[in-house]
Formats: C-alpha cells, structure tokens, sequence
C-alpha cells in the first residue's frame, strides 16, 4: 500500500492533543489576550489519551492536524508536536484574519480533504465542530479528555479564534 492511499486520521490540537488549561485565563478577561494566549502554547502539556490515539491511528493511517489557530502560530505548533513525539503530518491552520466560526473553518479544510483520500476520523474536542463533522458524513471521536472551557468555546464559535 502506498502512503497516499492510506486512510487519513485528522487531529485537532488544543485539548485534544495539548493541555489549555494553563493559558486559559488570558480568554477569561476583557478584552481577551490572544498574543498571551498564543505565545503561551509552546508550554501546553500533552494529553495522554489524545497522544495515545494519535500514536494508535498512526499505525493505519496518515496523521493530519487540523487547528483553529492561527497561522502565525505555525513554528510553534510544529515545534511542539515534533517536541511530544507525535506522528509527522501536515498542519492544517486558520489563516491569520480568518475569524469564521471553528465549526466553518474546519469542515471546509476536512471537505477538501476528504476528496481525494477517505478519512478514518476526526478527533476534536469542540461540540460544534463534531457536529458539523457527523452531520456531514465524516466519524468523529469527540474529545473529552480535557476539562471544558467556556471561555475557550466562546472564542471558538463567536469570535473564530482558535
């Protein structure tokens, strides 16, 4: 089997994969401190489950990561990822003024993918995101690994940010 004909398992990052509890609070005041935010993720603990299935799906498929971050952000995402030992695999990121709702943005990106590769799953941590994702045809594992934020989820859906 080639590599391009394997399955694609495609990855969210914040609270799926890395731990955003630490960095919350910058989204829990007004106004919100994206820069603070941002430069705070380098600093993300990993989630055991998410990693571990991860590293699982890696086995038959190709890993993708698919973020509401902003691409600005894209060093040290990759940094991060290769710094926990996670799978290579393209990073799907938001574009910089790109402030559609995660739920938009993510399903346009998993669309376009799923064109021309068949997609295993999807593991994210946003409601809305999976939502759209199952209502769409694609199987989604939701992530619920981490604790919740509604702040975070705000931000997600109202303001496009992450």
């Amino acid at each position: 089997m080639t590599r391009t004909s394997r399955p694609l398992a495609v990855f969210d990052l914040d609270n799926t994969l890395a731990g955003t509890a630490h960095r919350q609070r910058f989204l829990e005041r007004s106004p919100r401190d994206w820069k603070a935010f941002f430069a705070a993720a380098p600093h993300d603990p990993p989630l055991a489950e998410g990693v571990a299935l991860c590293r699982e799906a890696a086995e038959e498929c190709e890993v993708v990561y698919l973020t509401g971050r902003p691409e600005r952000c894209r060093r040290d995402t990759v940094d991060w990822l290769a710094a926990q030992e996670l799978p290579a695999g393209t990073v799907h990121m938001r574009r910089d003024r790109d402030f559609r709702p995660a739920r938009v943005t993510k399903l346009e990106i998993l669309r376009r993918l799923g064109r021309d590769r068949e997609i295993r799953m999807l593991v994210d941590d946003d409601e809305l995101v999976c939502d759209a994702a199952e209502k769409a045809g694609f199987t989604v594992v939701r992530a619920r690994w981490a604790a919740a934020s509604e702040a975070l989820k705000d931000a997600q859906e109202k303001e496009g940010r992450t």
